[in-house]
């Protein structure tokens, strides 16, 4: 089943988002301009497009893994998210995860990967507690951060 969805290029000297092989899950997303990132340094670096997600869908932004496995350079709300009802420009919060080197980013560099998918839309419904609701109790309960163990040396 192929969902097609809306692009518009604000910035025509820029490539469409693409695949860089067939069947690949994200597009590449590009840099609409030159940055500079420092050592921890972040930047809101515009793309250069604005999309129109379908209802029931999201856009999900994440990291090229390439990007952050040879020189650091990361999202800082890993996945972004790109919900249908908005329709302006694109933008990625990058972010230089390396401790010393300065990370140069070109204008028209593939900086992100846009991954768009189904999504379920429930109704909130309020309760007082989940027994009231019918829910049966778990073996996790509340246990959250940590609560599965951890890693043996740390």
């Amino acid at each position: 089943m192929s969902t097609s969805l809306a692009v518009v290029r604000l910035d025509r000297e820029l490539p469409m988002p693409s695949r860089a092989h067939d069947g690949d899950a994200g597009v590449d997303l590009y840099s609409a301009q030159d940055v500079e990132l420092a050592p921890g340094q972040r930047a809101l670096v515009p793309t250069g497009i604005a999309v129109a997600i379908p209802h029931g869908m999201v856009g999900l932004v994440h990291p090229r893994s390439g990007l952050a496995a040879r020189v650091g350079l990361s999202i800082v709300n890993s996945p972004g998210t790109i919900d249908a009802g908005y329709r302006g420009e694109i933008k990625i919060s990058l972010i230089n995860l390396d401790p010393d080197t300065p990370i140069v980013v070109n204008r028209g560099d593939r900086i992100a990967q846009l991954l768009v998918q189904r999504v379920e839309l429930p109704e909130l419904v309020e309760v007082t507690s989940f027994d009231e609701a019918g829910l049966a109790d778990t073996t996790r309960g509340d246990g959250g951060h940590g609560s599965s163990g951890g890693h043996a040396s740390l």
